[in-house]
């Protein structure tokens, strides 16, 4: 059966994303390019008085606001890398998350002592966070911005901006017995991102091979006359291989056959991943892109 490190040794990143990471100190000293410092203090309105001033700063749109999280760091300061765990629901050691706080123009305009218990409740009392971590994206999907604030002193609040850019693409040999849970993690590993999913898996056929053209039309979120879909399968097993997901979905026999596997990127958002065989599923070539059309 193939192994992870199997995959891994076979693949080939075309493209992958620019992430910029956080500085693991937030002294104003350390501020590198693509990010943006800010010192607040506390009042009604504070969260979207920030995120106005990092923009202002930057002179480019933060985004809509996701998600807040109240993290108590146990004094520590975090790496890019943790924060980014901590968005993506993983736990990072030594971290606690007190709460998680849906975005909203509401929360915009709170306190951040209210913020600071984990609950939008407009009170402030009892809040155990040492930080606040708002995570938003744009509307497109293809830029976010993670900003951490650390409390500093009984009501101000020093906070780091830092934008992550660039668009998910890369290119993925793999063997026909792979599964969709190895091709998951093999482009977590590329990418250095957690992804939820798959969501589903749409089966295309056509009577001739897809050009690269073809490929880049599907991403692009455009039909291609030579291709049809003829399955679409919702929450697949991630057990199930690429070989195997043609007998699920019933499609009949082709000379060539493509799928479409649909993932999740926190905050970045949906990302296709479209996979072909060029002999009768012995082995796929699979290309994943962030996605940007419409269906």
């Amino acid at each position: 059966m193939t192994t992870l490190r199997d995959i891994t040794r076979r693949a080939t990143i075309v493209t992958t994303a620019l992430i910029v990471g956080l500085t693991a100190s937030y002294a104003p000293s350390q501020a590198a390019e693509g990010e943006a410092r800010t010192t607040i203090t506390d009042h009604p309105g504070a969260p979207g008085t920030m995120l106005q001033q990092l923009e202002d700063l930057t002179g480019r749109p933060v985004g809509d606001l996701d998600k807040v999280l109240a993290v108590d760091t146990g004094g520590r300061n975090l790496t890019g890398e943790q924060l980014d765990a901590l968005v993506a629901g993983k736990e990072v050691d030594g971290v606690k998350v007190v709460g998680t706080i849906p975005g909203s123009r509401d929360v915009l305009g709170t306190t951040m002592a209210d913020l600071a218990d984990g609950a939008y409740d407009g009170r402030g009392d009892g809040g155990t966070a040492t930080s606040l971590l708002f995570a938003s994206s744009t509307p497109d999907g293809r830029e976010w911005c993670l900003t951490m604030c650390v409390a500093s002193g009984k009501s101000i609040w020093e906070c780091l901006l830092s934008r992550r850019t660039g668009e998910l693409i890369l290119t993925l040999d793999f063997a026909g017995s792979t599964t969709l849970g190895e091709t998951k993690a093999a482009f977590e590993k590329a990418n250095g991102v957690a992804i939820d999913g798959p969501d589903s898996v749409e089966t295309l056929i056509g009577e001739g091979e897809p050009s690269e053209d073809d490929i880049k039309a599907l991403l692009d979120g455009e039909d291609v006359p030579s291709l049809r879909r003829v399955a679409t399968l919702n929450g697949p097993d991630p057990g199930w291989t690429l070989a195997d997901l043609g007998g699920k979905s019933g499609d009949p026999h082709a000379e060539m056959k493509l799928r479409i596997v649909w993932f999740d990127v926190p905050i970045l958002g949906r990302v296709a991943v479209v996979c072909r065989s060029y002999d009768d599923g012995k082995t796929w070539k699979c290309t994943a892109q962030q996605w940007t059309g419409f269906w």
